[in-house]
């Protein structure tokens, strides 16, 4: 039974724009800096588990995961991390505040095509300050009708989202490059979802697609999107 769409979802990070990659690199660049600690898989370990560990006290984003190098770095050395490791950590952490924002391949064509027929809503977690500043840098801002910046993405979360911003759920579609937080939880809360891979996934945000599901489609491309929405009405 034909679907009459009326509000599209997107995440940010790694969806609309790089963001994982800039984390793998100052991973790398963490793991030099303690290369005399430990090797790299121990430290990528350590530094994955400490990151979970935070997740309630931090949220996601640039700082909660400097702070988490950080502390890291502090267990690793029983808490007689040199000032010059700390130093590196913190200019890391402003680097990644500082990248420039580009949008991924396709991202500006595929959104101002929806923007004519939908409302766009920018769903996203992170640090509040940090994704507005990203939005604004990417030169998108003016193609969405809200931006929801949220602590975690559940199934209430997108209720409430799209009860807000739309027509409930059932006339919405999810669209996101993390299978766990975009895809499942949109199709629980009656969302229709697209995932749109993204190379690298942070390992928090593993899961398996729902293949099978009715309202769900893996899209190679964000370019794929407009169409895809469009044929569900």
């Amino acid at each position: 039974m034909a679907i009459r769409i009326n509000t599209v979802g997107l995440d940010a990070d790694d969806t609309l724009w790089h963001n994982e990659t800039l984390f793998r690199l100052t991973q790398e660049r963490f793991c030099d800096l303690l290369s005399d600690r430990a090797d790299p898989e121990t430290l990528m370990s350590r530094l994955a588990e400490v990151e979970a560990r935070n997740l309630r006290l931090y949220g996601y984003g640039v700082k909660g995961f400097t702070l988490s190098m950080i502390e890291t770095a502090m267990e690793l050395t029983h808490g007689e991390a040199p000032a010059s490791v700390v130093r590196e950590i913190l200019a890391a952490g402003r680097e990644m505040l500082n990248e420039p924002v580009e949008p991924l391949p396709g991202v500006e064509s595929a959104l101002a095509a929806l923007s004519r027929d939908y409302r766009l809503v920018l769903i996203t977690k992170g640090d509040l300050l940090h994704q507005e500043q990203k939005l604004a840098a990417s030169g998108l801002g003016d193609l969405f009708v809200a931006v929801e910046i949220v602590s975690e993405k559940t199934a209430s979360t997108y209720s409430a989202v799209f009860d807000r911003h739309g027509s409930g759920p059932g006339r919405a579609v999810m669209c996101g490059n993390s299978v766990r937080s975009d895809i499942l939880p949109a199709l629980e809360a009656g969302a229709f979802a697209a995932h749109v891979p993204y190379p690298i996934t942070w390992a928090h945000e593993h899961a398996e697609p729902p293949v099978s599901h009715p309202r769900f489609a893996e899209l190679a491309s964000i370019r794929e999107l407009p169409a895809w929405v469009a044929g569900l009405g």
